[in-house]
């Protein structure tokens, strides 16, 4: 009998009135191992319902409280990680090791949310005029979307709703369909954590559920994070209907290697980046601009180390697992091709492999291609699988142009041991988020993730205090009291309730 993944709506697994269905894999195998239900329209209508009717009472609900429930859920899933990994390692492919650190970085978000009313204070002017004082607060803005993509189904998640849900707002939670069991689990734990019924509701499905959330009046904001294409249809369509939006995009990262780096570290940093999660990650790199003059020594560096890379089932103890789905391993083998045709040069092919799986999976094992020209789409796309590429430059002002030059501008790298290039470069390229001698450099969660051009759409970036300033409205209150009042006597200590 088939298993389906079924809605979560108002605590509870909800089937809907959909007839859609799609398929879940374990791409390790390549084999379907349950299907997801498809929301309909009517269905995305009644999770919204239940996050509006749970609302007033969790936005009424005092802070401690609200932060109580978020202690809680901090230690349920700290304690049940390798649960949660498992999952992520069945239906997306990832390693082990590699869903452990996907969940151990939206850990630190909900640990964030836990801090909550330190970020969320407003602001105090007294006697701004004779008698009258000026203050701030800051309120949840109601029901709010997220929307998020299937390379990290936990961590994704875990940069939103824990904020949205601290913060007083209820929350409509829509997880890709090809890995959709991490949101529903992290869902039931928030609830076994003590979060009311209704404030946290996951509907599964396509265009026709994303579509319903960007079009609902009740839904207040979207987050969203994958695809430019995608990014700029959600931040138009949500915009055009009176949301705020947050909308992270596609990415191209570039890795600078000047001559006098560690090439021993840049190799290292090119693997890592390159290959960590079958290269899908919107901040792996992807693209590697090495300087001529130590170029060759840099492609040998780094070829001798994929050698000693292992590609097989994520649950064996390999660096590197499958691609989500067999079209997309097509996809991202296919620029091999092209990348040949461009006149590229093909240095570690990883079509054909020997892998430690079955021989069904969505195998494409880690492949470097060297001298690739930036007129072809193996350098200009998003290719989203593990094949690494390098561009060869003549010194730092050429390597420079090339990564401003991108369309994208999410994250980029600089392997140097000069202290004055790095700080050039630092200010001089125009990229979100930069690392130096760093090649992922996503922020902490007090630091706010996102990039900038066609990496970020909307109005604010992701976690840190942007995170909270986006889910919360800001009122300004000018008070006047002519007479003072007694509140009585009690010799209690005070206390929070």
């Amino acid at each position: 009998m088939t298993e389906f993944i079924e809605h979560w709506i108002a605590g509870a697994s909800v089937a809907g009135d959909a007839e859609r269905s799609g398929p879940v894999y374990n791409p390790a195998l390549g084999t379907e191992q349950r299907r997801v239900r498809f929301a309909s329209t009517a269905d995305v209508d009644a999770a919204v319902e239940a996050a509006a009717q749970a609302f007033p009472g969790w936005r009424d609900t005092s802070i401690a409280r609200r932060q109580q429930v978020m202690f809680k859920f901090r230690e349920l899933l700290a304690g049940r990680t390798g649960e949660l990994a498992a999952i992520l390692t069945s239906e997306h492919g990832k390693v082990l090791a590699d869903a452990a650190g996907e969940i151990a970085r939206g850990l630190e978000v909900v640990e964030l949310a836990c801090a909550m009313p330190a970020y969320t204070k407003g602001e105090y002017s007294e006697n701004v005029s004779t008698g009258i004082d000026v203050y701030t607060l800051r309120q949840p803005v109601g029901v709010v979307g997220i929307i998020s993509p299937f390379n990290f189904p936990a961590m994704v998640p875990l940069w939103f709703f824990p904020l949205a849900i601290a913060t007083g707002n209820t929350v409509v939670l829509k997880p890709s369909e090809k890995d959709p069991s991490a949101a529903v689990w992290l869902a039931k734990l928030l609830q076994e954590a003590g979060l009311p019924d209704g404030v946290l509701n996951v509907v599964h499905g396509d265009k026709v559920a994303v579509d319903a959330l960007l079009h609902h009046p009740t839904v207040r904001s979207i987050s969203f994070v994958g695809s430019t294409p995608i990014a700029q249809y959600i931040y138009a369509t949500a915009t055009a209907n009176g949301k705020r939006v947050q909308a992270l995009g596609g990415a191209k990262n570039h890795m600078l290697v000047l001559p006098d780096a560690d090439l021993d570290l840049a190799a290292d940093a090119a693997v890592n980046a390159g290959f960590g999660s079958a290269g899908e990650r919107c901040m792996a790199i992807s693209a590697v601009l090495a300087v001529e003059q130590v170029a060759d020594e840099f492609v040998a560096k780094v070829a001798e180390r994929m050698s000693r890379l292992t590609t097989g089932d994520g649950t064996r103890g390999t660096d590197m697992g499958p691609l989500i789905t067999r079209e997309h391993r097509d996809k991202v083998a296919g620029y091999l091709d092209i990348a040949t045709a461009d006149g590229a040069s093909l240095v570690v092919d990883g079509r054909g492999a020997e892998v430690d799986g079955d021989p069904n999976g969505f195998w494409l094992a880690p492949t470097l291609v060297d001298r690739v020209p930036t007129t072809s789409s193996v350098y200009r796309d998003e290719i989203f699988g593990p094949v690494l590429s390098v561009v060869r430059v003549s010194g730092y002002e050429e390597g420079l142009e090339i990564i401003n030059s991108s369309r994208y501008g999410n994250g980029t790298a600089i392997f140097t041991n000069d202290g004055g290039a790095a700080r050039r470069f630092q200010r001089e390229v125009t990229v979100g988020m930069v690392g130096i001698n760093v090649p992922i450099p996503v922020p902490v969660a007090y630091h706010s993730f996102g990039g900038w051009k066609d990496s970020l759409f909307g109005d604010a970036k992701a976690y840190g205090a942007r995170g909270f300033d986006f889910y919360t409205q800001e009122k300004a209150i000018t008070s006047r009291w002519l007479d003072p009042s007694h509140g009585g006597l009690n010799l209690g200590f005070p206390q929070h309730d």
